[in-house]
């Protein structure tokens, strides 16, 4: 009897605690739902330098607490709720009704790294952390770079180009004049002619005189925009000439024009002597001319109204710093027979006659060929 009262007793006790315990339930529930918490990841992002950043931290449930923005490296404080707290080039604004946006403006490269959005909870803070790479478009370092380069020829060179940027940029050479670059094998005499030659470093070895000009080394990186330096590379030699005729013949009272090849750098002092003696210059009786394209000068002298007193020998002299060369010309007359007619206004080419002079005597010696033919006919008519 005694048992039965205990279990009835215990069963309304139990009865009468199952409002308090389900208020206890309903209050921790409440809690944990009206909890701040975060609605989606800050992500991870990239901006370009000079631009603005903006990360966006989106809370629900935030009641009465504060969120701030934090560099997670160093933990240091940059917005706290709605007001900045290091620099004006911070700032912070609430975008629809739950994110916290932090903005960076202007951007630097430093400010690459991972920042970090805190709600102030008890009795720990609620955070999550989203990174920002920062884009630095690429700069040619000068003190790193190659300035112009001077060499003397079959002796190496090496030409450097470096740059900065983020990504690391790509270092590309092309010639200026967007002819091939040329590049000799070690140990080899041949070159490979290719359009571009990708590296910081581009060696050449035993440099040749085709390879002289300006080269552009051009740095990219996806970042707008690339960037480039021009470097000139010299190749020093002394002078050779080349004569493509050594041997002229001309008629008297025409004009003769002589001509030489000289290739050499550093730039060289061009003229014309005449038997190893008497310097010519520009005037009346010769015409001195000449055409430069980077290391090649052609030298033309015209002789106006060649005479028997211009026959002899001509010197295209070349030289610069590094030594003299010099190439021999030497003049004749052609002579035409006796009925040849005036060539004041021919100009003689190399090696015989102008077209219009053959053209006058073989009219000539078909006339007398015709004469002697009637002399002939007329002749034998009296002889029957």
């Amino acid at each position: 009897m005694r048992g039965e009262r205990s279990c009835f007793w215990s069963m309304l006790q139990a009865f009468a605690l199952l409002p308090t315990m389900a208020f206890k339930d309903s209050q921790t529930t409440k809690k944990i739902f009206e909890e701040p918490a975060f609605e989606r990841p800050i992500g991870n992002h990239t901006f370009f330098l000079g631009r603005e950043a903006v990360l966006g931290c989106a809370v629900t449930n935030l009641g009465k607490h504060k969120v701030g923005w934090l560099r997670a490296e160093d933990q240091t404080v940059l917005t706290m709720h709605e007001r900045a707290v290091l620099g004006s080039r911070y700032a912070v604004s609430l975008d629809a009704p739950r994110t916290w946006q932090l903005r960076i403006r202007p951007l630097r490269a430093e400010d690459r790294g991972c920042y970090m959005c805190q709600i102030n909870t008890q009795p720990t803070m609620t955070w999550q952390i989203g990174c920002i790479d920062v884009f630095v478009p690429p700069d040619i370092v000068s003190d790193d770079t190659s300035g112009d380069v001077s060499v003397q020829e079959l002796e190496n060179a090496t030409l450097t180009c470096k740059a900065t940027g983020h990504p690391p940029p790509k270092i590309t050479w092309r010639r200026e004049d967007h002819e091939p670059i040329l590049l000799k094998k070690p140990s080899s005499r041949d070159f490979d002619k290719v359009e571009s030659f990708v590296g910081s470093s581009m060696p050449l070895w035993r440099v040749d005189r085709r390879q002289m000009g300006a080269f552009l080394c051009i740095a990219s990186n996806d970042v707008p925009p690339a960037v480039s330096k021009r470097i000139t590379l010299n190749v020093n030699f002394a002078p050779t000439v080349k004569v493509p005729n050594q041997l002229l013949g001309a008629p008297l009272g025409t004009d003769v024009k002589l001509k030489c090849y000289v290739e050499a750098y550093p730039n060289t002092i061009n003229y014309w002597i005449k038997n190893r003696g008497e310097m010519l210059l520009d005037g009346p009786k010769y015409t001195i001319r000449e055409e430069k394209t980077s290391y090649k000068v052609s030298m033309w002298l015209t002789i106006r109204q060649f005479s028997k007193s211009d026959i002899g020998t001509y010197n295209c002299v070349s030289t610069n710093s590094l030594g003299k060369s010099e190439g021999t010309l030497r003049l004749y007359e052609i002579k035409l027979n006796s009925y040849s007619e005036d060539f004041s206004n021919q100009i003689s080419v190399a090696g015989g006659l102008t077209e219009a002079a053959k053209g006058n005597s073989d009219n000539k010696l078909r006339s007398e060929v015709t004469f002697l033919v009637v002399l002939f006919l007329v002749y034998l008519l009296k002889l029957t």
